[in-house]
């Protein structure tokens, strides 16, 4: 998760270790790059919120492609959301783990969206498409499910602070599917 709120300690109270990433693409990638080299873990299980002008508020979607939503080198003659030269593509897919959630593609972005992102997506968020561009590098799962807060609008800083609880007791219902 990228931050405690996000978890509302529900899931401290359970004894579940969490990692915290902190907010944007560069915390997020050093973070996972730092916990898979000491946990030499397979998986990743990203949890989090995310706005989402598709999705209705309190769904909960997984991710099926991650994209960088502000990665604009367009004036060169690249595509919006491609990094130049880079081997791993700019939108990377996971593989879906809950057939019942509805799937969406996250756009990634170092800014609180609350307009139209340059990529197409259907729900953002500030740290996944880092995750996920580690994950796919090291050879490790990435899993994402992100509780839909607010509508990725101009009032989404008031809806995501005042989802979160629900988020959280979402999150915590799922992840106890993932760990059974």
């Amino acid at each position: 998760m990228a931050l405690p709120g996000e978890s509302q300690g529900l899931f401290e109270k359970e004894n579940i270790n969490v990692h915290y990433t902190g907010i944007g693409k560069v915390n997020a990638a050093m973070v996972a790059m730092d916990v898979i080299q000491k946990t030499k873990c397979k998986v990743i299980i990203n949890l989090g919120t995310a706005g989402s002008s598709k999705f209705p508020t309190h769904d909960l979607v997984e991710v099926s492609t991650f994209v960088q939503r502000d990665m604009d080198i367009s004036p060169l003659g690249f595509k919006v959301g491609e990094t130049p030269f880079d081997p791993i593509p700019g939108a990377i897919e996971l593989i879906p783990f809950f057939p019942e959630l509805s799937q969406g593609v996250c756009g990634t972005g170092d800014s609180f969206e609350t307009g139209t992102p340059k990529v197409p997506c259907e729900l953002v968020d500030m740290e996944g498409y880092a995750l996920a561009k580690v994950c796919r590098k090291m050879g490790v799962q990435l899993v994402s499910l992100k509780y839909i807060t607010d509508g990725a609008d101009h009032n989404a800083h008031n809806d995501w602070e005042a989802n979160l609880v629900l988020g959280a007791k979402k999150l915590l219902e799922y992840y106890k599917k993932m760990v059974k």
